[in-house]
C-alpha cells in the first residue's frame, strides 16, 4: 500500500461517509420522458414501485446492498450509482460516496457527493448500449446482414501480401461480434511507442488504420476480447447509416426513448463537469508512469477515459465514449427486457434480440456482443443467482449492467472505482486503489441484490 492508498483511507475515515440519497419521486425533470406512469403505450415504462415487496423483494434485505457499499466508502471506495429494476418497476435507486474527491492527487477540502442524477463514463459498457444497439437496430430492418462479409461494408477491409495471418477477405460481421475476428485486445493507435506505423489521433484516419491493422490469431479458432472489434463495427455503423455514430444514436435511439443525458463528448453538449463522476487523478499518466504525445495530466471528470476513445477517435468510438446515468440506463434495460421497445418506440424486435444473446458456440459466456452468464467463470459477473440466460457487460471505468429475462430484472451499478491513487503504479499500471473493493468488482453487490429477492429466500 503506498502512501496515497495510506491517505486516502485515514481521509475517508475521518469525514461523513454518504451523499443522500435523490429519490426517484424527485428526479431530474429531463427524466421525465423515460418513467412514465399508467400510459396506454405499445411496451411497458418504468414505473417507481412504492415499495420493493411489489416486485418480489425484500426490504430489509436489501439494505444489505446499502450496507456493503456505505462501508466500502467508509473504508476508501470513491462512489456508486445503483439502480434495479423488476417487473417494469424501479426498486431501487440509490447514490453512494462521493463523485470527485481529488484534483490529481490533492484531496478536495470538501468531497463532492454522488448524486442518482450524476452521469458515469460506462466505458465498455458502449459497446453494447450504443454499437450493440444500433446493429441490432440496422438488423431489424435489414440494412445490415451479420453473416455477411466486413468487406462488402468496408470495401478496403481485406488481406495484403505483408500479412503474417490473414483472414479478412472471409471475416464475417458475426464473427466480429463473437470476439473471434483474430485482432489483439488494444492496438494503443494514441502511442506510437506502441502502434508505430498505424499511430493516430485523428479520427477519420484512425478509421482508415483499422483496416490495416493485422490478425494476431487466425479468425474463427480464438475468442480474444478486443476494442478493436468494436472500433470496427461503429465504423460499419456509420458506413451504412451515412452519420457519425454519436449523431445516429442519440437521435434514432435515445432521442425517441425520451434520454437527454446519454451522450457521447457530453461536454460539447451542454454538460459541465460538475455532472460527472471524476476519473483517473492524472489524466492518463498512471500516476505519471506512462507517457505519449498530447497526454492529458489533469484529473479527467465528463471526459472519456479510454484512451483510444479520447485521442484516437475524437471521444466518438464504438468501444467506448458514452456517458450515462443510472435512470437513463434502466430505460435501456427496460427496452431488452421489452422485446426491443420502449412505450410508443420499437427500436428493434425480439427475433434479434434472441439472435444477439444466443451462446457462441465456440465459448457460451459470450453472444454476439454481450456477456452471457454461459458457466460458472461469469460468477464473478452475474452472482450465483443469476438465471442461465442472464447476460450484460461491464466497463473498465467501473460499470455493469445485468439483464436476466427470466426474472424480468435488470441491474445497472456504477462506480468511479478508477478514482483513486494506484496501488503501485511500476508493478501494475492498471490497478488502483478502487479496484480492491467488493464494490469495483461488482458480484458482491449483484449477488446481494439477488439475495433479496423473496424468490431466493
Amino acid at each position: 500500500m503506498n502512501i496515497w492508498t495510506s491517505c486516502t483511507l485515514s481521509s475517508i475515515l475521518a469525514l461523513s461517509l454518504l451523499a443522500p440519497s435523490v429519490s426517484f419521486a424527485n428526479e431530474n425533470p429531463n427524466q421525465e420522458a423515460a418513467v412514465s406512469k399508467e400510459t396506454a403505450s405499445q411496451y411497458p415504462m418504468l414505473k417507481k414501485a412504492k415499495k420493493p415487496e411489489e416486485a418480489g423483494f425484500s426490504s430489509e434485505k436489501l439494505e444489505k446492498v446499502d450496507q456493503l457499499i456505505e462501508m466500502e466508502v467508509a473504508a476508501g471506495f470513491p462512489g456508486a450509482a445503483l439502480i434495479v429494476i423488476k417487473d417494469g418497476k424501479i426498486v431501487k435507486n440509490e447514490s453512494y460516496g462521493y463523485k470527485q474527491k481529488y484534483n490529481e492527487h490533492t484531496p478536495l477540502k470538501k468531497f463532492k457527493k454522488m448524486e442518482n442524477e450524476t452521469l458515469f463514463d460506462l466505458a465498455s459498457n458502449t459497446k453494447m448500449y450504443a454499437t450493440n444497439f444500433a446493429i441490432q437496430k440496422l438488423v431489424s430492418e435489414g440494412k445490415l446482414n451479420i453473416q455477411a462479409r466486413v468487406q462488402q461494408y468496408i470495401p478496403e477491409f481485406k488481406d495484403t501480401k505483408e500479412d503474417v495471418i490473414k483472414g479478412k477477405d472471409n471475416l464475417r460481421i458475426i464473427d466480429v461480434l463473437h470476439h473471434t475476428a483474430g485482432f489483439r485486445p488494444d492496438p494503443q493507435y494514441h502511442n506510437p511507442k506502441v502502434s508505430k506505423e498505424l499511430y493516430s489521433q485523428e479520427r477519420d484516419k484512425t478509421i482508415q488504420f483499422i483496416s490495416k491493422t493485422p490478425l494476431t490469431y487466425v479468425p474463427g479458432t480464438q475468442n480474444v476480447y478486443s476494442d478493436v472489434d468494436y472500433m470496427l463495427l461503429g465504423a460499419i455503423v456509420e458506413g451504412i447509416t451515412g452519420k457519425r455514430l454519436d449523431t445516429y444514436v442519440e437521435n434514432e435511439l435515445y432521442k425517441p426513448l425520451g434520454l437527454k443525458n446519454t451522450k457521447f463528448n457530453p461536454l460539447q453538449k451542454g454538460f459541465k463537469p460538475m455532472d460527472f463522476a471524476a476519473t483517473e487523478l492524472l489524466g492518463n499518466t498512471r500516476d505519471g508512469v506512462i507517457d505519449f504525445p498530447n497526454i492529458r495530466t489533469y484529473t479527467l471528470q465528463g471526459e472519456v477515459h479510454d484512451e483510444k476513445a479520447f485521442y484516437s477517435m475524437g471521444g466518438v468510438s464504438g468501444h467506448a465514449g458514452l456517458f450515462s446515468n443510472t435512470q437513463d440506463m434502466a430505460v435501456l434495460l427496460q427496452v431488452m427486457l421489452n422485446g426491443g421497445g420502449y412505450g410508443k418506440h420499437k427500436l428493434f424486435d425480439q427475433e434479434t434480440i434472441d439472435e444477439f444473446v444466443a451462446p457462441s458456440a465456440m465459448n457460451p459466456t459470450y453472444g454476439l456482443g454481450w456477456r452471457r452468464n454461459g458457466d460458472a467463470s461469469m460468477e464473478w459477473m452475474f452472482s450465483p443467482y443469476a438465471s442461465d440466460s442472464a447476460y450484460g457487460h461491464t466497463g473498465w471505468t467501473g460499470t455493469v449492467t445485468i439483464i436476466d429475462p427470466e426474472k424480468d430484472l435488470g441491474i445497472v451499478l456504477l462506480t468511479n472505482k478508477k478514482h483513486s491513487p494506484l496501488i503501485d503504479p511500476i508493478a501494475n499500471s492498471n490497478q488502483f486503489f478502487g479496484d480492491l473493493f467488493k464494490t469495483g468488482s461488482y458480484g458482491s453487490v449483484v449477488t446481494a441484490i439477488y439475495e433479496a429477492l423473496e424468490m431466493n429466500e
